[in-house]
């Protein structure tokens, strides 16, 4: 039975390595691309997001606990990931500073996209992640073109809740 295991910090988890692909493929993550991801957790999604868009592309992570941030941080530094933008922040808000990017996606189950999220996404872009609707969490990939925002179910999904301003209400 695959579950994700604990990482340090509050309801921190890192998922089975097949989740990866299922989040990367749909985004159509590539060369060149610059990418947020939005809760580091152990470091390896960043990780793997920086192979794919190699050293043309720019990879950016956000996480909101002080305990996972540094665990994921000291895994990235401790295996020569040096290049990569942490920032330790509500990532419901994103990170302005790098944005608009061509890819974002969200570790976190959420009631709905944060807008902040879509507003940082470049026209042409893609932003995947679960949303929970009616109990089910369903990973949702959302593409934004011509000004508009067209929404995609992937399939159903099971992770922690989001976390800061877009949490998930309890």
């Amino acid at each position: 039975m695959e579950v994700p295991l604990p990482l340090p910090g509050e309801q921190a988890t890192i998922s089975c390595p097949h989740s990866y692909p299922l989040f990367y493929e749909p985004l159509g993550l590539d060369e060149g691309q610059t990418f947020l991801e939005v809760g580091l957790g152990s470091g390896y999604g960043t990780a793997l997001a920086r192979e794919i868009v190699g050293s043309s592309g720019l990879v950016a992570a956000i996480e909101i606990d002080p305990l996972t941030f540094e665990f994921g941080k000291n895994n990235l530094a401790n295996n020569g990931y040096r290049d990569i933008v942490l920032v330790r922040g509500d990532g419901g808000l994103g990170y302005e500073d790098m944005s608009p990017y061509d890819r974002i996606c969200i570790t976190a189950a959420c009631d709905g996209i944060p807008p902040r999220l879509v507003a940082q996404l470049r026209e042409g872009g893609r932003l995947i992640g679960p949303v929970i609707e009616r109990g089910i969490q369903n990973l949702v990939l959302l593409e934004k073109n011509g000004g508009s925002v067209k929404e995609t179910i992937i399939c159903e999904v099971l992770y922690v809740s989001l976390r800061g301003q877009f949490g998930v209400a309890r």
